[in-house]
């Protein structure tokens, strides 16, 4: 089972390597041509807010590892550098994040820092420009996907089989706070290291619990209740 996760728009600075995005080759053609208007656009722009300062074209900055780069509030929460080796091991080889510039992503890929924001088209729809060889690739990747990203990515992707889930807390369903869970969920799964959903549905959550699951054409939604503090 691989674990669909979205980016974050907060990113640390800095690395030390050259750019190496080695999953996914047969994306590599569209990330090239994507990261020739990215460049050429960012030359021109003045919008900082959505496109940054930085004019440095992209393959030129330093990397760093995409689990490394992305630090929003799942990243956070998830805390990959504190995890042990194996539940490391486990992400490196599950996880996929999804990337407004790169398209998708797996954890060791060596990716600059770069600014980008959800739903802004530099010069072109860019969600577009991936969708049609996103959904090939990941239609026979995998049988069935644990999504844990923002419904907004369903936009470039939206997998045939997956296991969603929903936090309720105090009988609303959680928003603002939703990118913490899935960290958190994230997390205890790289620790468990589970193969099917019959092993996830066997973690025990810390502060959630699992109350229902709902299935329909293929997606299962785990829904889940947030135990009080």
């Amino acid at each position: 089972m691989k674990i669909l996760l979205a980016p974050s728009e907060r990113k640390s600075l800095g690395g030390d390597k050259e750019f190496n995005i080695k999953s996914f080759p047969k994306l590599n053609p569209i990330r090239k041509e994507v990261i020739k208007k990215y460049d050429k656009f960012i030359q021109k722009t003045d919008d900082v807010k959505n496109f940054g300062d930085i004019k440095i074209p992209i393959k030129k900055r330093p990397c760093k590892e995409a689990i490394l780069r992305y630090t929003g509030v799942a990243f956070e929460y998830l805390d990959y550098p504190s995890l042990p080796k194996e539940a490391k091991e486990y992400l490196n080889e599950n996880l996929i994040i999804f990337s407004n510039l790169f398209g998708i992503l797996k954890p060791l890929d060596l990716i600059p820092y770069y600014t980008l924001k959800q739903r802004t088209k530099p010069g072109f729809d860019i969600y577009k420009f991936y969708k049609n060889k996103i959904t090939e690739i990941l239609d026979y990747y995998d049988k069935e996907y644990l999504d844990l990203r923002a419904k907004f990515y369903e936009n470039i992707y939206k997998p045939k089989k997956a296991v969603t889930f929903k936090f309720i807390k105090n009988g609303k369903v959680v928003s603002h706070f939703a990118k913490a869970y899935r960290g958190i969920l994230t997390r205890y799964i790289a620790l468990n290291r589970p193969k099917n959903l019959d092993e996830v549905l066997k973690i025990e959550f810390s502060g959630i619990e699992i109350k229902e699951i709902q299935e329909k054409k293929g997606i299962k939604k785990i829904i889940c209740k947030i135990k009080e503090d």
